[in-house]
Parts: structure tokens; C-alpha cells; sequence
């Protein structure tokens, strides 16, 4: 039995040496208790005939959730605790929010049709997978460097389009490489663009919905005698991005990074040494849907800069046990000033400075050690130290002017105050593995865990009802106030999963995963106000301002498997099934915490033919969200069901794929899409917002 870490934490994985283009694997989901769950290449392949958007492609894995928000940039959730709290590194590496909205997550720096692997887990987490956090992790990962044989060149890649009826969504991804035996080259680009997409049934267009990204990277590496050498850079362009949920829009999104890496192995131990840049200019403004105009709107501007190393050292210090020691650092800076609006009184005459100058900035280290005590039975026991300081420069109103006097007030008080932080985060995490016979196989984790405020969370400022509501990435059209004296969230985790599996002629398999999690000082809110509109009339939205609250999680995830049918020539029919179960409750005021996911389950039959056709059919079941948070007017929403199908035929390394989303173009609303903004924006109604419609997509690729 092995532990495998995330890619990007102290456990190495062995470079690829690919010594020629081969067709891809059938659809193949490996899940065992403490790997978690890994898509491939095909599985990505398959989910992205449907969305661009690589959050949505992992929340067929029990336990994971996403909130909605842009066409590229939902926002993943784990077991309750949203993407703030996992942990989530792209080839290793974390990347920070330049948005107050959080428009720029990280996964939307990402394309499904680009990405190699997504691993995710959903459990508890070794130390060695990052700091920072309380929740699981997620990791997304390209394609290694590959190289040719000995005295051979390799010439490899694939190229894919699609195009989805549903918002006249289109676009396609190239990956090429060339390569000898010890140097290789590879491009990733992709383009993808949608109009405003249609809920299904009688909701109509879903404003704001639009969107349109481009990535490009370079990867380059060098197989010496000392080890692998990976330099890998890249840039990032979405020019818009509508947000259904949000007051603002992204109109653009500039991102580059430069990221090294060097892994070496020797008869001592193994080295793994990463280190990365990140440069990032934001802008927010209104697109068409809300008012929009080519000049004016209300400019909001943001510029990010990220940067830092992760050294992971693997020893061995017997023949069944490893000792993983590292260290990273990861420093965040971050200014976001919003533009006067010429003739505006409230937005003027000055620009108002929402962050000025400030930094995150952490040092984490960590021991780990793991035990295979015997061939059925392994430990992994680790102790985790964060370093974290924090601080921001003074901020400013737009102006001095009697509709400005709130952000004045706060503005003077923010800047009379000290705002330098630094906290000293401990956590730690036991992971236990036991085969205990065959066909079944038992794990139980425990973890405590430690994640600071980010940087808005401590430091938004403005009280005035337009700044608040600028501050707010949970699309509830409420407004947000940060808080200078949040203290760090503290998580115990206790998580447990059991394994039955059989073989023979059906081989099957089910997993059953309880998981409980209590956490203090829980950053949450409290209820400041009633937001009014210029008459002073109440807009059904509140003033919030976070603090630290307690919070509990508890729950079970469901999975399964059963091969129904398998030929002598390699055809396959497999029926997969999950559910998922999830009770958050704020202890403080004793109410349901926010965005957190009904009961939902899955149902997917699969086909994998021998003459190069699959299908599939897939139904998905969400009861109905009925425990809201109050504080936050959060809306119920009504159970539904969706089915998709599909089918593909691949030969001579195209792959052809029809599918049909949202088959029978049910009506339904995303119990955590928040509310639809563009549609109070444009009509003055205030409905939750909807799910999209039904959609045919055709996608074609080819492998060579």
C-alpha cells in the first residue's frame, strides 16, 4: 500500500518517458481511501463536451460541490467548506484571488481540454499537501514532460474543437510536443467563447452569462544526469466574463507565469524544488446586460502579484518507512484602487483605494512520516507550522461629500488603526490504512487544520452601501465588511472510509465515507444593517461584516461500481452510482451555514466498445434546499433531475463525441448559484439564479 500525495506536495512522482504516441485509455476513475479520486485525460475529455469549466468537471466526485459564478470560475466546495479553504494548486503551485469578487479563482486559470489529470481528496489531508487550509485539496495538473527513446525524436500531440447549441458556445485546444531523448518542448493553448446561455425549461436567457478565455503556455525540459528540469510559462487573456450572480462584471482578466522546476533522485532520497511568479491585472466594470457602456460604468481595477518556492525532501529510512521533510513560501501582494466616474457625486472626485499595497506572506514547514507496517496495514503521521503576516497600506473614499460620510468614517478608523497581523498556525494529520481482508479495505484519518483571513476578509473596509456591496464572492447581492480582528479558523477533522469490493464475473466495488468536522473561530458574519436605496427604501439586501462564529460539518459520501458486462474482444458496460449527504450548522446562532449542498446522487451507465464506440447515460438528483441561511436571505430552491447521454467513435486517433445535456431541458434553479443580479439589474425581479437549458454539443479531436 502507497500514499499518493497530490502532485506539488513532497511525494515525487518519477518523470514520464514517452516513447510514442499511443491512443488514449478508456474512461478510468481510480478511488481508493487515501489517494482520493483522480480523473484522467479521457474523463476530462469526456466532461468538457459540456462546460469549460474545470470546477464543473470534478462535482461528479461525492462530497464535491461548485457555486456558481462565471462561465469559466465557479468556485468548488468540499464537504461544506468552500474554495477558500481547500487546498487548490495548478502544477503545484497556489494562485491568489485579484478580485474582490474572487472573478479569478484559480481553476479558472485552467481548460479542461488542456489539463492532463484533476486529483482530488476529499478526506483528510496529509500535512505535506500544503498549509492554509481546512478542507480537502484539489490539484490540477498538465502533462509532464515526455521524451523520445534513445537517439529518436518524438513528435506528439492532439488537437480538439467543440461547440455546444446552448449559448452558441464554441472553441477548441492544441497540445503539441516535440521532443529527443533529453529535451523537450510543448505548447497548451486553448480558446473557448459563449453568448448568454438559456435555463432549461421557461427560465429564459441567464444574463450575464457570457464569456470568453484564451491560455497559451511553453513548457520546456531538460533530462540530465542531475535529474528532470521543468521551466514552464505561460499567459492568460479573458477579455469579458458575465457574472448572473454579481453587481459587476470582469472586462478583463490579464494574467503571465514563469514557474521552474527540478526533481532529482538519488540512492539517498529524492528533491523536489519548485519555484513560481505570477503577474495579474483585473478589471470590473458592467457589461451590456447591466448597463454597460464601452466608457464610464463604475471601473474597478486590481493588480496581483504572486511569488515563491516549495522544497519537498523524500528519505527512506528503512525499507518500510519515509520520512518527508519541507518548507515553501508564498508571498502575496495585492492594490486595488476603483476609478472616479466623471459627473458622478457618490463616485468622485477621487479614486477610491479599496486595498493598498498590501501582503500575505507565508512561511510553512512540515515533517511527515510514513509506515508500512505490513503489506495490508500503513500510517502517515505529520506536524505542520505556518508562519503568516499580513498588512495594507492607508485607504480612501471617493471623496469628502455628505453621501460619502460613511466610507469617510471608515476610512479615517481603518487608517488610525494597526493593521499588521501575524499568526502562528499549527496542524497536524494521522492517516491509518488497513486491508483488512480481501474485498475490503478500511481507512480513518484525523486532522487539525489552521487557515488566517485573506486579505479582504481583514481588510475591506468601506461601510457605505455601494462599497459593502462591491466586497462578495457568495453572489447573495448582500454587502460585505472585513475585519480587523478575525482570528484564524481551527478545523478537527475526523474522517473515516470503508471499501467493499468484489471480483469474478461483475466485478463491483462501494465505498462508504462518513466525515465530521468542528470549526472555531469559523469566519462567518454577522448582520450590520438593512441595505435601503437611494430613497431609503429597504432593497431586501443586508450589510454583513465577518467574524469569527463556530461551525459544524457532518455527512457521507456514497460510491459505487459494477461491471455489468465485459467481452472476450474488451468491450465493457459499467453502472456507477454516488450520493452525498451534508448538515452545516453555525453553532453561534444555531442556523444552517451558507452554500451548503442538499442531498444529491448520481446514476451513470457506461460504455466502452472494442470497435472504437462508447456512450453513456447519466441522471443526476438534487432534493430540495430547504435549510437557508437567514442572516443571509439565502433562497430555497426545489429538487430536480437532469439526464445527459451521449456517444463517441474514435478511430485512427479521432475521437468524434455527440451529447445532449440537460435532456429533457428541465426547468431548475442552482441551490448554490446565489441570485440572479443580471436579471434585478435588468427587470427589477429577484429570482434564484437558473440552471442551463438543454444543450447539444458536438466535440472533435485528434490524437497523433
Amino acid at each position: 500500500m502507497r500514499l499518493a500525495l497530490i502532485s506539488g506536495a513532497a511525494m515525487l512522482a518519477l518523470p514520464a518517458y514517452a516513447q510514442e504516441a499511443t491512443a488514449l485509455p478508456p474512461v478510468q476513475i481510480s478511488s481508493d481511501p487515501t489517494s482520493g479520486t483522480t480523473l484522467d485525460r479521457s474523463e476530462i475529455e469526456r466532461s468538457s463536451a459540456r462546460s469549460s469549466d474545470t470546477a464543473e468537471t470534478i462535482t461528479r466526485i461525492p462530497g464535491v460541490d461548485a457555486f456558481g459564478a462565471g462561465g469559466v470560475s465557479s468556485l468548488p466546495t468540499i464537504r461544506g467548506l468552500d474554495s477558500g479553504r481547500v487546498s487548490i494548486l495548478v502544477d503545484g503551485v497556489s494562485i491568489d484571488e485579484v478580485c474582490p469578487n474572487n472573478m479569478n479563482p484559480p481553476l479558472s486559470y485552467t481548460h479542461p481540454q488542456t489539463v492532463e489529470s484533476v486529483s482530488v481528496l476529499t478526506g483528510v489531508t496529509p500535512v505535506s499537501m500544503g498549509g492554509d487550509s481546512i478542507g480537502g485539496a484539489i490539484s490540477v495538473n498538465t502533462a509532464d514532460p515526455q521524451f523520445a527513446g534513445p537517439d529518436g525524436t518524438l513528435v506528439t500531440g492532439r488537437a480538439s474543437a467543440f461547440y455546444r447549441s446552448n449559448g452558441d458556445d464554441f472553441g477548441g485546444a492544441a497540445n503539441v510536443t516535440v521532443a529527443t531523448d533529453s529535451i523537450s518542448l510543448t505548447y497548451d493553448g486553448s480558446y473557448t467563447q459563449s453568448e448568454n446561455h438559456e435555463g432549461g425549461g421557461n427560465a429564459g436567457i441567464v444574463r450575464s452569462s457570457e464569456y470568453a478565455k484564451t491560455d497559451h503556455s511553453l513548457t520546456f525540459g531538460a533530462l540530465t544526469g542531475l535529474g528532470l528540469f521543468t521551466l514552464r510559462g505561460g499567459i492568460q487573456r479573458a477579455p469579458y466574463e458575465g457574472f448572473p450572480n454579481q453587481y459587476m462584471d470582469m472586462t478583463d482578466n490579464r494574467s503571465w507565469f514563469l514557474n521552474g522546476r527540478y526533481q532529482g533522485y538519488f540512492g539517498w532520497g529524492d528533491v523536489d524544488l519548485a519555484v513560481h511568479y505570477r503577474d495579474t491585472d483585473h478589471e470590473m466594470n458592467f457589461l451590456d446586460d447591466k448597463g454597460g457602456t464601452a466608457s464610464g460604468g463604475m471601473p474597478m481595477l486590481g493588480e496581483g502579484h504572486t511569488a515563491g518556492y516549495r522544497l519537498g525532501v523524500s528519505l527512506p529510512v528503512s525499507s518500510r518507512g519515509t520520512i518527508r521533510l519541507g518548507s515553501e513560501f508564498h508571498h502575496q501582494w495585492l492594490t486595488e484602487w476603483w476609478p472616479p466616474v466623471p459627473g458622478n457625486m457618490m463616485m468622485g472626485p477621487n479614486s477610491f483605494i479599496n486595498i493598498n499595497d498590501a501582503n500575505r506572506d507565508r512561511l510553512g514547514s512540515y515533517a511527515e512520516w510514513e509506515a508500512q507496517w505490513s503489506d495490508a496495514l500503513s500510517t502517515t503521521i505529520g506536524l505542520r507550522n505556518d508562519q503568516l503576516w499580513m498588512n495594507t497600506g492607508d485607504v480612501a473614499p471617493y471623496g469628502t461629500g455628505m453621501m460619502q460620510m460613511a466610507d469617510v468614517a471608515a476610512a479615517a478608523a481603518f487608517n488610525a488603526a494597526d493593521r499588521e497581523r501575524h499568526d502562528s498556525n499549527w496542524s497536524g494529520s494521522a492517516l491509518l490504512e488497513w486491508d483488512a481482508a480481501k474485498g475490503f479495505a478500511f481507512e480513518l484519518g484525523y486532522a487539525h487544520k489552521v487557515r488566517s483571513p485573506n486579505l479582504y476578509e481583514r481588510y475591506a473596509w468601506g461601510r457605505g452601501s455601494m462599497a459593502s456591496r462591491m466586497i462578495g464572492w457568495f453572489g447573495d447581492g448582500n454587502g460585505y465588511v472585513g475585519n480587523l480582528n478575525l482570528d484564524p479558523e481551527r478545523a478537527d477533522t475526523v474522517s473515516a472510509a470503508v471499501t467493499f469490493s468484489g471480483a469474478g464475473d461483475m466485478p463491483w466495488s462501494l465505498r462508504i465515507s462518513p466525515y465530521y468536522t468542528h470549526v472555531a473561530d469559523y469566519i462567518d458574519v454577522v448582520k450590520l444593517a438593512e441595505l435601503t436605496d437611494m430613497m431609503g427604501m429597504p432593497t431586501g439586501f443586508v450589510q454583513l461584516q465577518f467574524a469569527n462564529r463556530e461551525a459544524r460539518f457532518y455527512g457521507l459520501d456514497v460510491s459505487g461500481a459494477v461491471e455489468l458486462l465485459r467481452t472476450d474482444a474488451g468491450s465493457r458496460l459499467t453502472l456507477d452510482a454516488s450520493a452525498s449527504w451534508l448538515h452545516g450548522d453555525n453553532l453561534a446562532d444555531d442556523d444552517p451555514l451558507y452554500h451548503q449542498m442538499p442531498f444529491n446522487a448520481s446514476l451513470g451507465l457506461h460504455y466502452a466498445g472494442d470497435n472504437g464506440f462508447d456512450g453513456h447515460l447519466e441522471l443526476q438528483a438534487v432534493a430540495d434546499k430547504n435549510r437557508v441561511d437567514l442572516t443571509r436571505n439565502e433562497p430555497p430552491t426545489d429538487g430536480y433531475v437532469l439526464a445527459n447521454i451521449g456517444a463517441g467513435y474514435t478511430v485512427d486517433g479521432f475521437r468524434l463525441g455527440i451529447d445532449v445535456s440537460n435532456l429533457f431541458d428541465s426547468e431548475y434553479a442552482l441551490p448554490l448559484g446565489g441570485v440572479s443580479l443580471g436579471d434585478f439589474k435588468a427587470t427589477g425581479t429577484l429570482r434564484p439564479v437558473p440552471g442551463r437549458g438543454r444543450s447539444f454539443n458536438v466535440s472533435l479531436s485528434k490524437s497523433f
